[in-house]
This record gives C-alpha cells, structure tokens and sequence, in this order.
C-alpha cells in the first residue's frame, strides 16, 4: 500500500465550503473503484460500520473494498453533504450497480464521518438499502470514474 498521507486537506473544523470539497473528494474517491487509493483517506486504525460489517484498519478496508467492486460492477456513486460540525460530517448518497448476473440496484444510504485533526477519517458508520432498478430506470450513466461536474446531483435528479 503507499505510504501514509501526514494529512488530507481539507482539515477540520470544517466551513460549508470545505464540507463540501471533503465531500466530493470522497465520492470522487470511490468513483475510482481503486482499493488502495480509498484506504488512505482514512486514518490506520479507522473504525467502520458499512451494512453489518465492521472493518478496522486500512488493511481491512481495503479487503472490504476489494470484495465489495468484484461483486458491484459499473459502480457509479454520488455523496451529497447533509450536515456538518466541527470535524464531522454527515452525507446522503445513492449509487448504482449491477451484480454478474446483469440485475442492476440502486443503493441508497446515509454516512456519518469524524475526522481526526488531521483530515483523515477516523470513523464512518453507513445505513444502506438496495433497490431493485431495471436497467431503464438508471439515472448515472456517466463513463465509470469521476462524476462530471456538470452531471446532475441527487436532489437535482429527485433522489
């Protein structure tokens, strides 16, 4: 794994406007769909809940992730900040997917973040749902990587 960032700007406490950057670097992040790049966003002993798995550690996150885009393929992802507070922050966010059978989900969900004073992400609990979609029904159909910037939002697309 590459060596460990000493911080990752932007740091807390955070202003609406760095909330917000925090935000999109994650979710540009996990657009990437790259393992070992995600990981370091997150301190070396982060703690997780993600579903009812309970990931500790950058090792641990990164196997998490590994398992999680071998089995979400065409993963497109898009955060939107809720709320925010000194060094948390609360996101919602939907993503689409398809298993290898070709049946294609939308996964909604909340996350809740605390970053330690140097901008890493100490802790992150996720709530996620998965919804059944046709494949007529998607809505992010951007090339997998980042999010365009002119690509709309979820309140923007009524999510």
């Amino acid at each position: 794994m590459n060596a460990p960032q000493t911080n990752r700007p932007p740091l807390p406490p955070f202003t609406p406007e760095t909330a917000k950057q925090k935000v999109r670097l994650a979710e540009d992040g996990w657009n990437s769909r790259d393992p070992e790049k995600v990981a370091l966003a997150y301190s070396v002993d982060s703690a997780w809940r993600n579903r009812a798995e309970l990931p500790k550690r950058r090792e641990e996150i990164v196997r998490f992730l590994t398992r999680k885009w071998k089995r979400e393929l065409e993963y497109r992802l898009i955060k939107e900040l809720w709320a925010f507070h000194e060094n948390r922050i609360a996101v919602r966010f939907a993503y689409e997917w398809h298993d290898d059978s070709g049946n294609w989900f939308r996964s909604y969900g909340n996350e809740n973040w605390e970053f330690n004073p140097d901008g890493l992400m100490a802790r992150r609990f996720a709530s996620i749902n998965d919804l059944p979609i046709s494949e007529s029904e998607r809505k992010f159909y951007w090339p997998l990587g980042r999010r365009p910037d002119n690509h709309p939002g979820l309140s923007n697309l009524g999510l």
